[in-house]
């Protein structure tokens, strides 16, 4: 029997992090948070940057480029000297 509550425990505690795991992309993406470009440390990015040299998160490799990015809370990226997207394009000469 307490094989049985053991096994079960073990499954609960493996659906219950798979949905938290899965979550948690979501819950970044929500309409409370906005891309500030230019904050960043090297390996804190949050995906792809926008000169295309990687995609995907923590893979920046220098402190504060315009091209990573990271997720704030809406209306904090200017408190932290940060860049909208179109902004840190005009600053990279990017069109688009």
């Amino acid at each position: 029997m307490n094989q049985s509550r053991a096994l079960f425990a073990a499954a609960a505690a493996t659906l219950l992090t798979t949905s938290l795991l899965a979550a948690g992309p979501a819950a970044a993406q929500d309409s409370a948070k906005e891309k500030c470009f230019g904050i960043a440390k090297a390996g804190q990015n949050d995906c792809a940057n926008l000169s295309g040299s990687h995609s995907c998160a923590g893979q920046s490799t220098e402190n504060g480029s315009k091209a990573d990015w990271r997720y704030v809370a809406k209306g904090t990226c200017k408190q932290m000297s940060g860049l909208t997207q179109d902004e840190a394009k005009a600053a990279m000469g990017k069109q688009g």
